[in-house]
């Protein structure tokens, strides 16, 4: 039972999806400060309704591991008056008690027939990726976190 604990304290779930990259004809449903763009970078998502798992230390990872694989990361934290939905991040991180940060790739018109994404957005994001499970340990053994 302690090894499985150990396990799961040791754990980081990357939750990844998509994200809602800033449309034209829509800008004005985005923060200007919080406004991905497509072939921008990777997109790490957050929400004080807590309908996205980024936390503060889980936000920073990203960010970190961003840097390392030298690719931009951007930021998204949805409206207070606009409504989102969800990722399966905050049900596995409540769920586990691992820790999770939601990222996505920026696209335009999210569930439609006509969605469309940057190619180098995917780029970017096999390379945080491959960034990750090269230095994860190493990064959350370096972290001190206080209680």
């Amino acid at each position: 039972m302690e090894l499985h604990k150990s396990a799961l304290a040791k754990s980081f779930i990357l939750s990844v999806d998509m994200a809602h990259a800033v449309h034209p004809n829509y800008a004005s449903k985005h923060e200007k400060s919080h406004s991905p763009a497509m072939n921008g970078g990777i997109v790490i998502k957050t929400n004080t309704n807590q309908r996205y798992a980024t936390n503060g230390v889980t936000g920073f990872v990203a960010r970190e591991l961003g840097r390392r694989a030298q690719v931009t990361v951007q930021e998204f934290a949805v409206r207070n008056d606009c409504p989102c939905g969800s990722t399966i991040g905050p049900v596995l991180s409540t769920n586990t008690g691992i820790s999770a940060v939601d990222l996505g790739m920026p696209q335009l018109s999210m569930h439609s027939i006509r969605e469309m994404m940057g190619c180098k957005d995917l780029t970017s994001a096999v390379r945080l990726f491959a960034t990750f499970f090269k230095d994860y340990n190493g990064l959350r053994s370096s972290m001190r976190l206080d209680n």
